[in-house]
C-alpha cells in the first residue's frame, strides 16, 4: 500500500511578507497546508520600535505567546519551518513555535530570511527541534535596506522548493 507523506508550511513574517514569499514557494511545490505564526500581541507596525523590542527579545531569551494554528502537527510528516533573522537568531515567535511542539518522527526543513546577517538561524532551529530529520536547510538572502528586493538567485529559489518534493517520497 502506497502512502502519501503530508507537509505543512508554517512561517513568521512581518515587514515585507519576505519570509511568507518563500513559505508559498514551498507550499506550491509539496501542494502543502500552510500557517502563518501570529502572536497574541501583535508587534507595532514602526519598524523602529520592532527592531529595538526584536533586540530585548532576543537578549532576554523571551518567547512570546502565539496564536494556535489551525492545522494539528500530528497530521503532518513534513513541516517547512521559515523566519526572518532577528538579531542572528530566528524570531522569537517561532523559538515559541518550535519549543511548545513535538518533532519526533517529523522531517523538518528550516529556512531564513536575512539581509545580510544571518548570524546563527539555521543552528538555532535545528537545536530547537529536537528528535526531528533536519534537512534542506536553505538560506534566503533580501537587500540590506529592509526591502523586498530578493538577492538569492530566483533560480535559486525554484531549485530548494523542488528539491523538496524529495521529502514526500
Amino acid at each position: 500500500m502506497f502512502f502519501m507523506k503530508k507537509a505543512l508550511v508554517v512561517y513568521f513574517t512581518y515587514t515585507n511578507d519576505n519570509t511568507k514569499r518563500i513559505a508559498e514557494r514551498a507550499q506550491k511545490s509539496l501542494n502543502a497546508d500552510i500557517a502563518a505564526i501570529e502572536t497574541k500581541v501583535p508587534y507595532p507596525r514602526d519598524y523602529n520600535q520592532v527592531v529595538n523590542q526584536a533586540q530585548e527579545e532576543v537578549k532576554r531569551g523571551f518567547m512570546p505567546e502565539i496564536k494556535p494554528l489551525k492545522y494539528n502537527l500530528h497530521n503532518y510528516d513534513v513541516i517547512v519551518v521559515g523566519t526572518p533573522a532577528w538579531w542572528y537568531t530566528m524570531a522569537p515567535a517561532v523559538k515559541t513555535f518550535l519549543t511548545q511542539n513535538d518533532f519526533s518522527g517529523k522531517t523538518v526543513v528550516p529556512f531564513m530570511t536575512n539581509a545580510g546577517w544571518p548570524g546563527h538561524v539555521i543552528k538555532d532551529m535545528k537545536a530547537a527541534c529536537r528528535g526531528a530529520r533536519v534537512v534542506h536547510e536553505k538560506e534566503f538572502r533580501f537587500d540590506s535596506q529592509g526591502g523586498a528586493a530578493m538577492e538569492t538567485p530566483e533560480q535559486e529559489v525554484n531549485s530548494w522548493a523542488e528539491s523538496l518534493k524529495a521529502c514526500l517520497e
